[in-house]
């Protein structure tokens, strides 16, 4: 794939890893909720590692 096609997929790729972290927040902020430092935090750590792989994918093959 081309560096344009890596790129234009980079947003489908990163609201996939972002459903995830916000399911939690949502519920987290819902009536009844308890939002807090770290209640997420899980979530969080996948959603980085996910960016960053969804990263790497659109770059490789570099410029």
């Amino acid at each position: 794939a081309s560096a344009q096609e890596r790129l234009w997929s980079f947003p489908i790729l990163r609201s996939r890893c972002a459903a995830a972290y916000g399911r939690c927040v949502q519920a987290s902020t819902a009536p009844g909720g308890r939002l807090s430092k770290d209640f997420c935090a899980r979530e969080f750590e996948a959603l980085r590692s996910c960016f960053a792989a969804a990263a790497k994918k659109t770059l490789e093959g570099g410029c």
